[in-house]
């Protein structure tokens, strides 16, 4: 057992933590673009705040909060500062699969002595794990879109198995000391300080234990895990799809609020072209187009906080023997994150980017850098996701099979 830093933290400090830490975020959003990763003194805060062992198992010195409290934090960081939540929440997350998947005695190594785990991951394999005969297998191969690779400690990545052709996805976590950091996350249109880096490896040897026989897409969770039984935590045995729509979904609301938040300033600080005493927050369609946009958020929040309780729930449902958390549950959790996700989207680029001026559209604008940011987001693979996913849980309804829907073209 390792002892967590602060064993009596609980989920209401966590998040006051984080809305604490807003107004710091807010100050260093052009340093993260410039360095295109959190600066370390984000890092320092994060570790001091024990935003990275929120989902960690307590028996490895973590938190254990459960999700809606992790994708409440999330949001209030993506609220200061969208890159810096994208980071934190693509590394702290990961250790959900990390705990749930493999044996005792990976995690014990994993974790080591003292619990410090952050993961960077990616969903597309690479490569092949070919066994060298002495117990290990080799790992060859760029991993790209690894977000948060920077400060990450571990990689869970994934590759295929050996064989002519490869044989199905093998999981595998591999230890910091055996892979580097390429600094190609450069020339993108948003979330420039994600440290969304590739992972470069060259014939790394990990010990065999450190893999397991599963894909990202569709892990092996009916009726338990290894991890829910290790920890006595239902959340352990999870699919992992619908868990990492949500953790879009919370990174996107708190851009809606970070933009929300800007759109207030915006208008309390413009005079009026003919009347230089008042300001655009007098103006009634500007109250209304601000209104309206916080009123979207707020329900896309709803949303996402009510998902995070029925994904827990299908959790524990699945673990005590009453229905297993099934590929139709899956998709169906998934699509309403996605949901809750593109809610908070549409609020910001219909209403407040549209609305703000063009002037707040400039290089150097907290404006122009949320909507680069959100519009990335609307780019990745999660959302583009949303048409298989209305096919699969149409087909669900109807009771015609869906598993071959793929969800990655």
């Amino acid at each position: 057992m390792i002892a967590a830093p602060e064993p009596a933290l609980t989920g209401a400090d966590l998040i006051e933590r984080a809305v604490r830490l807003r107004p710091a975020l807010l100050e260093r959003q052009p340093e993260t673009e410039r360095l295109t990763h959190h600066p370390k003194s984000t890092h320092d805060d994060f570790l001091r705040a024990g935003f990275y062992r929120m989902l960690q198992p307590r028996r490895y010195g973590g938190y254990e909060v459960g999700l809606p409290v992790f994708y409440r934090v999330v949001t209030e960081v993506a609220r200061g500062c969208p890159s810096t939540g994208w980071a934190l929440s693509l590394t702290a997350a990961h250790v959900l699969q990390v705990a749930g998947f493999f044996g005792e005695r990976a995690q014990d190594e994993i974790f080591g002595a003292d619990g410090d785990f952050r993961a960077a991951s990616t969903v597309a394999p690479v490569g092949v794990a070919q066994p060298d005969g002495d117990g290990h297998v080799v790992l060859d191969g760029t991993w790209p879109y690894s977000s948060g690779a920077p400060y990450s400690t571990h990689y869970l990545g994934q590759t295929l198995s050996a064989g002519d052709p490869p044989g199905p996805p093998v999981l595998f976590v591999a230890p910091r000391s055996v892979w580097t950091v390429l600094d190609d996350w450069h020339g993108v249109l948003g979330l420039r300080g994600s440290g969304s880096n590739s992972v470069r490896m060259e014939q790394a040897r990990i010990p065999a234990y450190l893999t397991c026989a599963a894909s990202l897409l569709d892990l092996p969770c009916e009726g338990g895990s290894v991890g829910s039984e290790l920890h006595g935590n239902p959340m352990y045995a999870h699919r992992a799809p619908s868990f990492y729509h949500g953790e879009l979904a919370a990174i996107m609301i708190g851009t809606g609020y970070a933009a929300a938040d800007e759109y207030a300033r915006i208008l309390t600080a413009r005079p009026l072209i003919l009347e230089p005493d008042r300001t655009r927050a007098e103006l009634h369609d500007y109250q209304r187009h601000l209104g309206e946009a916080l009123g979207l958020i707020r329900t896309a929040e709803a949303a996402l906080q009510h998902t995070a309780a029925d994904w827990t729930e299908t959790c524990r449902r699945n673990v005590a023997g009453e229905a297993p958390f099934t590929l139709a549950e899956d998709n169906r959790l998934a699509l309403m994150f996605l949901n809750a996700g593109r809610m908070a989207w549409d609020a910001f680029q219909n209403i407040l980017f549209r609305t703000a001026g063009s002037r707040h559209a400039r290089d150097g604008e907290r404006m122009q850098r949320y909507f680069r940011d959100a519009a990335t987001y609307w780019t990745h693979v999660g959302p583009s996701m949303a048409e298989p996913l209305f096919r699969r849980v149409g087909c669900d309804r109807l009771g015609l099979p869906s598993e071959h829907i793929a969800l990655i073209p």
